[in-house]
């Protein structure tokens, strides 16, 4: 996992019976193999081998030591979603199934302003089905290759939604959690209650050691899937242009709205033709409320080229309601 030493992180026997029996208990109250079938069909460990490592390693520790990684099924034809930082100078990839059998992955795309990549292996796994965004408290599961140790579960809640501008990645709509996420589970699933996935597990917040307080994140499945859907279709994100800059509020400030300045209109833009002018204060882009650059970053990228978006304006104290086509 990546940390932050404040401290961020980037986020291995088979999962036991005590283990998923547990885990079924806290979210469904079905059988374990239930959970079985629905997620861990799904996920498999990665193994990366970097340049002067062992098989699995990662830079900077001792061989044999690092943990590994993990991926999930989210495209028919073998397509895995995993995090760019654990595979991005691999020399070769090869992932473990739940079943223990291992077989070579190749990498087909990635994306660095998202940290997220997609593997192709000769397997087509059933992939998860994607939910909704969740509730703040929903109960959720952490399914990642936890320090080399193969897949393990680990639950907890969902305790924010949207979180931008963590620092980890340009562009970021992150789910937040409590389940226990720790180094070698980067790319594992976040699963709901009915086995959905939520996200996919990025990054942890530590303090002085690379280890899981609590504080952990994974990719939303809204970004997720917008990502890996190019990256399977063009090898590379298509991304709208706004037409417009905008920066956050002075903290300083008086402080009476909420929202980010306009400080950059382009002309002939998409921005200027939706009426927007420098100066004016941006609250929401496509219903979601925008609080800082960042936000408005995540609504914007959420989007493909084409979408018209709603935008909500405050100029000179009048709220208005505009609309933004987002060219290529």
């Amino acid at each position: 996992m990546r940390t932050d030493r404040r401290s961020r992180s980037r986020a291995g026997g088979p999962v036991g019976r005590l283990a998923s029996a547990a885990l079924v208990l806290a979210m469904s109250a079905g059988p374990a193999s239930a959970f079985e079938a629905r997620v861990l069909d799904s996920v498999v460990s990665v193994l990366p081998l970097w340049p002067g490592e062992k098989l699995g390693g990662t830079p900077g520790t001792p061989p044999g030591s690092a943990p590994e990684a993990t991926a999930v099924a989210v495209l028919p034809g073998g397509l895995l979603a995993t995090a760019l930082h654990v595979v991005d100078r691999a020399e070769e990839i090869t992932v473990r199934l739940a079943d223990g059998r291992r077989t070579g992955a190749e990498l087909v795309a990635s994306d660095a302003a998202t940290d997220l990549a997609l593997l192709r292996i000769p397997a087509d796994l059933p992939t998860l089905e994607m939910a909704p965004e969740p509730a703040l408290g929903a109960p959720v599961c952490a399914v990642g290759n936890a320090f080399g140790l193969d897949l393990s579960v680990t639950c907890g809640v969902v305790s924010a939604v949207r979180r931008s501008g963590v620092g980890f990645n340009p562009v970021e709509d992150f789910i937040q959690t409590d389940a226990s996420v720790n180094p070698g589970a980067s790319g594992g699933a976040l699963v709901d209650r009915e086995g959905r996935l939520v996200g996919l597990l990025l990054a942890i917040f530590t303090k002085d050691a690379d280890a899981d307080i609590g504080v952990n994140f994974a990719v939303s499945a809204a970004l997720l899937m917008r990502v890996v859907e190019d990256l399977a279709a063009h090898g590379r994100v298509l991304r709208p242009r706004s037409g417009f800059g905008v920066a956050d509020l002075d903290p300083a400030g008086p402080g009476e709205s909420v929202g980010v300045r306009v400080v950059a209109v382009e002309p002939g833009g998409a921005g200027a033709a939706a009426g927007l002018q420098e100066g004016d204060l941006v609250t929401s882009i496509a219903g979601r409320a925008v609080r800082k650059a960042s936000d408005a970053t995540a609504a914007i990228q959420l989007q493909r080229p084409g979408d018209r978006v709603a935008l909500e304006v405050l100029r000179g104290g009048v709220r208005q309601a505009l609309s933004v086509t987002l060219p290529p």
